[in-house]
């Protein structure tokens, strides 16, 4: 999968449509996640694709929340984004807010992924460290099974997004909890934290 869709376009086409600064720290997590999962599970050639639907899966949603993943594919054309890259954004709103369902193993990431990214940064915030780096699968299981924590991550989606993948939760847990490690100080640092 490639694209010819620029990192610097994809970030100046999300920070257009979004100026909430939690809205942009959760595009450049799922970024970072999504390219460690493309290393991780064998895609390394497609990281930056993988990258870039991460960044802006969300693009839609700050200003359009109703038309989530409905208006995303007129604001990636903005940009030039190719068809492959327009599909995989609006996939993880599947069952949701669209039926475009995930097909590629990217997809399944992303839609498992992007849900657990926000409860484990929530889950993170509650530390003492404000950080994923000392977290462990127990600690967050926990915050999963209390559906107050963090009440609008969906644990449905999760678990589904877990099921698409053939993953037990904990499987996946495990490896996001990695893949945020792999890029918090990184998007520490572009969000001036």
């Amino acid at each position: 999968m490639e694209t010819n869709v620029t990192r610097e376009a994809a970030l100046g086409l999300l920070k257009k449509y979004n100026q909430e600064p939690f809205h942009i720290l959760h595009g450049l997590t799922v970024e970072g996640t999504m390219r460690w999962y493309a290393k991780e599970l064998g895609y390394g050639e497609e990281e930056d694709f993988w990258g870039l639907v991460g960044l802006l899966h969300d693009v839609d949603f700050e200003k359009y929340p109703e038309q989530h993943c409905i208006k995303a594919p007129e604001l990636l054309k903005e940009i030039g984004a190719e068809d492959a890259l327009i599909h995989a954004v609006c996939s993880h709103g599947y069952g949701l807010v669209t039926d475009v369902k995930p097909e590629h193993l990217m997809e399944k990431v992303l839609f498992a992924a992007d849900e657990l990214t926000g409860l484990i940064g929530a889950a993170a915030r509650m530390r003492p460290s404000k950080s994923v780096m000392d977290m462990e699968v127990s600690s967050l299981k926990k915050k999963f099974k209390d559906k107050r924590f963090a009440a609008g991550c969906s644990r449905d989606v999760i678990r589904q997004g877990a099921e698409m993948l053939g993953w037990e939760l904990d499987e996946l847990f495990a490896k996001t909890i990695e893949a945020m490690r792999s890029c918090e100080e990184s998007v520490n640092a572009e969000c001036g934290e």
